[in-house]
């Protein structure tokens, strides 16, 4: 702490998940944020009455709730403007409804639509996301300078992908052209913006990418100390196509595993239908899962076993997957995964049903730890940098009720809130290293 440097406070109901399975609460709670990070969590009459060199700067009141920042980790920046379209699986509805957009993510529309998806994800609370671009060098370098503008916390890269690509490339040329203009966008992004913006070094999934291209990937990954992204077991034709073309493969996983392209910094989203020998090798290299029950849901792709998982020792946050996913609003992805797990112990008596606490986990700390960011960001921790969401708790009440109507509302009552009926009509301020990267116009409160 700079001693005589003025500080920010963020007054509200203090919620956050450290744990899985344990909430933390505390009502009429603050933060003092100092150079971006949580320097004091408390009592608010007791750090507003603690003598000071120089007066706090007091935000937001007793009426709100404040979390940490929301951690969407797998959606993809092209695929926006198709959320909600098309009732088919998968792969038909990437033919139909996802490549022909991702095919114009570029030039002047690449730039527009990039431009504003990044305010959009603010705006639902989301102060970091891990996401996808299109083929396109450009497109790709257009959303990384809308990133920085943002203020966000992004990991992103470019897409690749040489069988079937929509590029206007020569085939036999698509995949060292990809893995040029990868390392290219990741030598200019990984790290800038005081480190807010890291790359993430992107083959689509097996089924669109060469062995030649998957392992330039893990080169250039590895060269730059990159993330590594990309899809697994996340549809049964995808996962019988991935089995004839690469014969080679014991399972889906170990052409990943063979290409280089597992370890601590890879997420891999879905990972529905995976065996036990997955499960472990997953484990054993350190990936991470990106959980997407939305999208999952969407294109009946089916439910993750999330017990399996856990009980593998599989790091695990949540995704939107936008445009699978029919929105960025994670608090619906939170409920969805709760949902979905609900209705898997129907019919399997040993699925794991998340509790509120475990989803908001899965959706903070727990996202923060698939990304290695644990330590950083994900709960309030002195020292963290003070990524925050705000919420109007009061807007999702019925009749949206008065103030004394919340005296005797619990933690665990906001949160389910949050969970059922959270979204941005609620969101009232976003923090990414204490700085506030969107704010609700005029905001209401209750």
């Amino acid at each position: 702490m700079n001693p005589g440097a003025s500080l920010t406070g963020i007054r509200g109901f203090l919620i956050d998940a450290p744990e899985w399975g344990k909430l933390r609460g505390r009502s009429d709670g603050a933060i003092i944020l100092d150079e971006g990070r949580i320097a004091e969590v408390g009592d608010y009459d007791t750090l507003a009455k603690k003598p000071r060199p120089a007066p706090i700067r007091w935000l937001h009141s007793p009426r709100v709730a404040i979390f940490p920042g929301l951690i969407d980790i797998h959606a993809h920046v092209p695929q926006y403007p198709a959320v909600a379209r098309g009732t088919s699986d998968l792969l038909p509805w990437l033919r139909t409804h996802i490549f022909p957009l991702e095919k114009e993510f570029t030039g002047p529309k690449g730039r527009r639509e990039s431009a504003a998806f990044f305010p959009e994800l603010a705006r639902h609370g989301t102060t970091t996301a891990m996401l996808y671009a299109a083929v396109y060098e450009d497109s790709a370098d257009a959303a990384f300078q809308a990133a920085a503008q943002s203020g966000l916390r992004i990991i992103m890269g470019k897409m690749m992908m040489d069988v079937g690509s929509y590029g206007n490339l020569q085939p036999t040329k698509i995949a060292s052209i990809s893995i040029h203009e990868t390392e290219r966008l990741c030598k200019q992004w990984h790290g800038a913006n005081g480190g807010l913006i890291e790359y993430a070094v992107s083959p689509r999934f097996a089924v669109t990418c060469s062995e030649k291209l998957m392992r330039g990937a893990a080169e250039v990954a590895i060269k730059y100390g990159a993330y590594v992204q990309t899809h697994l077991a996340e549809n049964r034709e995808e996962i019988e196509k991935v089995k004839n073309q690469f014969t080679w493969a014991r399972d889906y996983t170990d052409v990943y595993e063979k290409c280089g392209l597992l370890g601590p910094k890879t997420v891999l989203g879905h990972c529905i239908h995976l065996g036990p020998r997955e499960l472990e090798a997953l484990a054993s290299t350190g990936s991470a899962i990106a959980h997407c029950p939305t999208a999952n849901l969407f294109l009946r792709s089916g439910i993750l076993p999330l017990e399996k998982v856990r009980a593998a020792g599989i790091r695990v946050g949540l995704g939107s997957d936008v445009a699978a996913g029919p929105e960025l609003n994670i608090w619906q992805v939170m409920r969805s995964a709760i949902e979905s797990q609900k209705a898997r112990g129907f019919y399997e008596t040993d699925a794991l049903v998340p509790t509120p606490a475990m989803a908001l986990h899965l959706a903070t700390q727990g996202a923060a730890e698939a990304l290695g960011k644990g330590a950083t960001i994900g709960s309030f921790e002195i020292g963290k940098e003070a990524d925050l969401t705000v919420m109007n708790f009061g807007a999702l009440l019925p009749y949206r009720q008065t103030s004394k109507s919340t005296v005797n509302l619990t933690a665990e009552d906001i949160l389910s809130l949050c969970i059922y009926r959270g979204g941005p009509h609620a969101v009232l301020e976003t923090f990414v290293r204490g700085q506030s990267v969107h704010r609700a116009i005029e905001p209401e409160l209750f």
